[in-house]
């Protein structure tokens, strides 16, 4: 989830929620991925997607720390896939919590999104090992049970060294781990009650985020 961007600046309006309008663009964009298309509909993205977003951060800070939110344009350099602009919205802190929108609706998340190889040796280490291992299986489960999915980029075989029948085998094949939730735009989201779900996620993703700091450093 790394990514340069903006920092909510002292004094942004009031969150009061991401309206229709933010959703709709989001569905025109994936539709027609072009400038012509951005420069006619910009307005629409700064006060209907991007204003909401940086006021949604500013109300998190205080609690969760500054969060950056994600520039709308796409890194093309090395992609075979040309398109401009990002289909989503996001902004993430340096503690591992993230938020987006996007034509679907509105999605949190936590976690080690993209690690570095030495957070990846280190997390690997704390799962082998048998206290920190199952912490992080109580923390999963934990969550799973209140309604996250659990995601992220995967080995399709063993890590090297790892043995067949180890305990943990399927956490060990991570190379990222994180755990989300998501809500398609019903009403409820153009209005501060975004701002209540997503704090109340990200307050029941810390226990994650907390191992991740402590077992495989900061997060990207």
């Amino acid at each position: 989830m790394a990514s340069t961007g903006s920092r909510a600046p002292t004094g942004t309006t009031r969150f009061t929620g991401f309206p229709p309008e933010a959703f709709a663009f989001y569905e025109g964009l994936a539709a027609d991925n072009s400038k012509e298309f951005w420069s006619a509909h910009k307005e629409t993205y700064e006060t209907a997607v991007r204003e909401p977003m940086l006021a949604l951060a500013a109300e998190l800070e205080a609690e969760f720390g500054p969060a950056k939110v994600f520039r709308p344009y796409r890194d093309v350099r090395f992609s075979h896939d040309k398109s401009p602009y990002k289909t989503q919205q996001g902004a993430h802190t340096s503690q591992g919590f993230y938020v987006a929108v996007d034509a679907d609706g509105l999605l949190v998340a936590a976690g080690l999104h993209s690690p570095t190889g030495e957070q990846l040796t280190r997390y690997r280490a704390a799962v082998d090992a048998d206290a920190p291992g199952k912490e992080l299986e109580a923390v999963l489960a934990k969550l799973s049970k209140a309604g996250f999915e659990l995601a992220g980029d995967r080995l399709k075989t063993r890590p090297r060294g790892v043995a067949a029948d180890h305990p943990r085998l399927d956490l060990l094949r991570y190379r990222s781990l994180y755990a989300h939730r998501g809500w398609p735009p019903d009403p409820w989201v153009g209005s501060r009650e975004a701002l209540k779900q997503v704090r109340t996620s990200w307050r029941a993703l810390r226990p994650l985020t907390e191992w991740c700091r402590t077992h495989a450093g900061a997060g990207e």
